[in-house]
Order: structure tokens, then C-alpha cells, then sequence
């Protein structure tokens, strides 16, 4: 005997668990108002300006939710995949809205941003890892955001 057709309930209440913690997380945050925040200026800030921004969330109230969220994905692979499609439609999708950016480079791009803003808050906020976790803001904001500013903007090519 099969069972019944349809998503499992275990996808469901995963599902609803990670929706109810996002809505946790962000219920103060406009993505609107974040993007903005991130695209509005020069361009050649942009990567400092996108993880000042990253810090100043994820250092706020809302930090706590979001530490769940990045555990819950981890663990849990509906969990990732709604993470994932959140940074990468709500927030990155956005921002390389405002770049101009070749089509053909926008998903490598977004990606690498991404690896880095993850891989920030699992070090910085999950796993605490010193000196990086009780880092000031402007530290790392001088030296990732040149970083994330290459995957925005600058040349990917092998030999670039």
C-alpha cells in the first residue's frame, strides 16, 4: 500500500516552521527600504554598502530569528531551499537590478555574493568564530566589501 499522494507532511510543517521564523526575523525590515539602502549611491560602493547593511540587520533585533533561520537551512533541506530562493529573489535578485549588469553574469554574480553573506552570518553569528564574531562592523566592512563589490561588478574572468 502506498501512502497519499501529495507533499508530506513533514515538507509542510517545515515549510510553516521556516515561514513563521522568517516572519519573525524580517517582520521590521522592509526589502524594499534594504535595497534601496544598498543600490542608492555610488556604484563603486556598493559592496560596503551592502554589508553595512547585512551587519546593521543582523546585528539588530532582528539578528536572533535570523541566526535560527541560518541553522534551521542547514539542517533541514526545505529549509535551504526557501533561504535560498529568499536571498536570491528578495534581496540579490534586487540589488543587481540597480547594477546594469550583463545578463549573462547575474546568477554567478548573485551566487557569489551570496556565498559570502551566508557564509558570514554562519561564522560571524552561528559559529561564533573569534576574532571574526566580536569583530567591529567597519573592520569588516573595509575588507569584505571590496570583496563583494568584485562579485558586483568586477571583471570574473579567469584572467580577469
Amino acid at each position: 500500500m502506498t501512502g497519499r499522494p501529495g507533499r508530506r507532511s513533514g515538507d509542510s510543517d517545515a515549510r510553516e516552521a521556516f515561514l513563521e521564523a522568517a516572519r519573525g526575523a524580517f517582520a521590521p525590515i522592509d526589502p524594499r527600504e534594504v535595497v534601496a539602502s544598498v543600490v542608492d549611491g555610488d556604484r563603486a560602493e556598493i559592496g560596503q554598502r551592502l554589508v553595512r547593511t547585512f551587519l546593521t540587520v543582523w546585528d539588530g533585533p532582528a539578528g536572533s530569528a535570523g541566526i535560527a533561520l541560518i541553522r534551521s537551512a542547514a539542517g533541514n533541506r526545505l529549509s535551504g531551499k526557501l533561504l535560498r530562493e529568499f536571498i536570491v529573489t528578495q534581496i540579490l535578485g534586487k540589488v543587481h537590478l540597480g547594477l546594469d549588469l550583463d545578463p549573462a553574469d547575474v546568477r554567478l554574480r548573485v551566487s557569489l555574493v551570496a556565498s559570502q553573506i551566508v557564509g558570514l552570518a554562519m561564522v560571524r553569528y552561528v559559529l561564533r568564530v573569534e576574532p571574526l564574531a566580536s569583530a567591529p562592523p567597519d573592520l569588516i566592512i573595509a575588507t569584505l566589501g571590496p570583496v563583494v563589490q568584485h562579485f558586483l561588478t568586477g571583471d570574473l574572468s579567469p584572467d580577469g
